[in-house]
């Protein structure tokens, strides 16, 4: 019997790109739907094109309400909010990906990445192969042998050999990485003056934090420019790295159940995506599904 796999899909990257990718498109009663019509396309054709059995869809909600902003409030406080003609969307984008048939996960405190971290660490101790459907690098750090990770939109896929060789480190190592590097995209502080080079160089000699913080003397002596220089940087710095891998780690304790027979894929349900469709003006798709 070939195995179950589970395609766990982060939504608001597929969202944002119809966004920004697809002309202005409105709905017959004037609602901007271009970001909702390019998601569907990208969902219909990830259901006929994967060999999928299960499959759950994760939004995010929690731009400002993340449980990471309770113990660093910058968190993410450098990002804007969605502007009000994607904003509309975002709930319809959700609405079209029930009506397809597919389980939506979303909530106040947790992001996508950690709803999807979780179901997919439940679903591996079920024995399923997990597929996570994204373009977030960040997510990377959830692939093993059981986890593998899809960038749809570039058609790539990513075992845990394929993220070490695009990332330089390995999956586990990536909250570690972004503890010394920092996120500009998120308002993940890192530790100041480690750039992108020395915290790969750093993690190929120290596994994690915490082996490099216990052997700090050891920089020293590594083949490094300025290795005093930046023993001193991370010594000054170490507060914010082990904050910063809080910060990017995903956690694995979201309040959300992998209940199988739940996210069974059945085929799309034509009977309720249809009156949706032809309520946003989906005309082509309308027909695509008769």
């Amino acid at each position: 019997m070939e195995q179950e796999h589970l395609y766990l899909v982060d939504a608001l990257p597929y969202v944002f790109r119809a966004f920004f990718a697809i002309r202005e498109m409105r709905s017959p009663q004037g609602q901007p739907v271009n970001a909702v019509y390019g998601f569907t396309v990208f969902l219909l054709q990830l259901l006929q094109r994967e060999p999928l059995t299960h499959i759950g869809v994760a939004f995010d909600e929690s731009l400002t309400s993340s449980f990471r902003n309770a113990f660093f409030p910058a968190y993410k406080a450098n990002r804007a909010l969605p502007p009000p003609d994607l904003a509309w969307q975002l709930e319809r984008c959700q609405a079209v990906a029930r009506a397809l048939g597919l389980q939506v996960f979303v909530d106040q405190q947790y992001e996508a990445d950690d709803l999807i971290g979780t179901l997919a660490r439940q679903a591996t101790a079920q024995d399923m192969q997990v597929v996570v459907v994204s373009n977030d690098k960040d997510l990377m750090q959830l692939v093993t042998p059981q986890v593998t990770f899809y960038d749809a939109a570039k058609n790539r896929r990513f075992d845990p050999a394929g993220v070490t060789a695009h990332l330089g480190v390995r999956p586990e190592q990536i909250p570690d990485f972004l503890g010394l590097q920092g996120d500009a995209v998120d308002n993940i502080p890192g530790v100041q003056g480690i750039g992108t080079k020395t915290a790969l160089a750093l993690l190929q000699v120290f596994p994690h934090l915490e082996a490099l913080y216990t052997n700090l003397a050891a920089v020293d002596t590594l083949p490094l420019r300025n290795a005093k220089t930046l023993r001193q940087k991370l010594e000054a710095g170490r507060p914010a790295a082990f904050l910063s891998r809080r910060l990017a780690t995903i956690a694995l304790d979201a309040p959300v159940t992998c209940a199988l027979d739940v996210l069974r894929s059945h085929g799309v349900d034509t009977t309720a995506a249809l009156p949706l469709f032809e309520e946003l003006g989906f005309r082509r798709l309308v027909q695509r599904l008769q």
